[in-house]
């Protein structure tokens, strides 16, 4: 199995950058790729940014291109999300989400507020 802890979550003002951490245990060889959902009030979950599990090909969604970046370190099994120019419908609790073995584990989530 595998744990994912999220951190680095917190309140900031439009404009302003967070970064965000993932860190894997347990399992961590062979883990596979690797990504950040959120979730909004109200929402359903939705796709962020991926990476694979060399670190070599990323993915966003259209609302973070251009603005966040994804990477990992395979060494320390950690993978970041820097967000810059953050907006208030950034708000969200941020998910990471790894894969392994055909199967997908999520940490708890931190908490991102972005305020007007």
């Amino acid at each position: 199995q595998v744990q994912l802890v999220e951190s680095g979550g917190g309140t900031v003002q439009t404009g302003e950058s967070l970064r965000l951490f993932c860190t894997a245990s347990g399992r961590t060889i062979d883990l596979g790729a690797m990504g950040w959902f959120r979730q909004a009030p109200g929402k359903e979950r939705e796709f962020v940014a991926a990476i694979n599990w060399s670190g070599s090909s990323t993915y966003y969604a259209d609302s973070a291109k251009g603005r966040f970046t994804i990477s990992r370190d395979n060494v320390k099994h950690t993978m970041n999300l820097q967000m810059n120019s953050l907006k208030p419908e950034d708000t969200a609790v941020y998910y990471c989400n790894a894969k392994w073995n055909s199967m997908n584990f999520w940490g708890k989530g931190t908490l991102v507020t972005v305020s007007s």
